[in-house]
């Protein structure tokens, strides 16, 4: 199913509601314009925002929400707050007082995803038996991984308990990671993309601009209006009011059979991030 509407959820493997939509917050400073912009997301209607340890800005990602639940009398059930595990912290013990360190900095009770970061070899499984105890006692409502490869995800689940619920993975035209897509599709892990519009790279690309003037959209809608039909939860970035509006803007129209076809044609297995066989930090 698509998405209708800005606050419409996709059901995870164990029931929870994840919003199709949300702001994401990488390389945003910790600090009041930070506080500001998440308040702004969530009185546009946002209701899903994604942080991380290593993003050292839960802080002010929690004053903004705390701030716009008090402005528009929201309860905490109706947002979606997602932060991750850091390398540094892949051990079992470090990996559950890690989730106490991003509670406390966002100043909240639970979150609703948590997510490995980045598949560290040799330290995954264990912060993966920590997340499964957070998510077994209560203390959150879902929970995943980022950055993994299909074997990385058979690794996992050779001896997990619990399945991954949502794998969080750089995707946009340039990358389209068929063969992953299936493999989470078959095992009823939720793909979300990360950098879903290549950090701007593909704003100016004719193609994107070519079907953006047939729908008399934005090359970003066009983008993110595809992540959707994919089926693929997107939370692109921005601080800004105006950007917000237009990202959330792609609920009113459609692409075609032929220009999801062509939009999936401009892949080049292309990354701007890290590969995740290949990283160092």
């Amino acid at each position: 199913m698509t998405a209708k509407h800005l606050q419409d959820t996709v059901k995870l493997s164990n029931g929870a509601q994840m919003p199709w939509f949300g702001l994401g917050v990488f390389k945003v400073e910790d600090g009041p314009q930070l506080a500001e912009a998440v308040k702004t997301a969530i009185g546009h209607g946002y209701r899903s925002i994604d942080t991380a340890a290593i993003y050292d800005n839960e802080t002010s990602v929690g004053q903004g929400l705390r701030e716009a639940m008090r402005e528009h009398r929201l309860a905490r059930e109706s947002l979606f707050v997602t932060s991750k595990v850091w390398n540094a912290d892949l051990g079992y013990e470090s990996a559950l007082a890690a989730y106490e360190t991003s509670l406390a900095k966002l100043g909240l009770d639970y979150l609703d995803l948590y997510l490995i970061h980045w598949p560290v070899q040799g330290k995954y499984k264990e912060a993966w038996r920590a997340l499964e105890k957070l998510y077994k006692t209560g203390r959150v409502k879902a929970i995943g991984v980022s950055n993994f490869h299909i074997h990385h995800l058979e690794d996992l689940l050779r001896d997990a308990e619990i399945k991954p619920m949502v794998n969080q993975v750089e995707f946009h035209p340039r990358l389209t990671q068929p063969e992953l897509r299936a493999f989470c599709a078959a095992h009823g892990i939720q793909l979300e993309a990360w950098s879903p519009l290549m950090q701007g790279g593909l704003l100016d690309n004719p193609t994107i601009a070519d079907i953006a003037a047939k729908y008399g959209k934005s090359a970003a809608q066009i983008i993110l209006r595809w992540d959707l039909q994919h089926g693929v939860v997107t939370i692109p970035k921005s601080t800004k009011e105006r950007r917000m509006i237009e990202n959330a803007s792609v609920f009113d129209f459609e692409l075609s059979p032929e220009d999801m076809a062509r939009i999936d044609g401009l892949n080049r297995h292309r990354r701007v991030g890290p590969d995740p066989d290949n990283f160092d930090f």
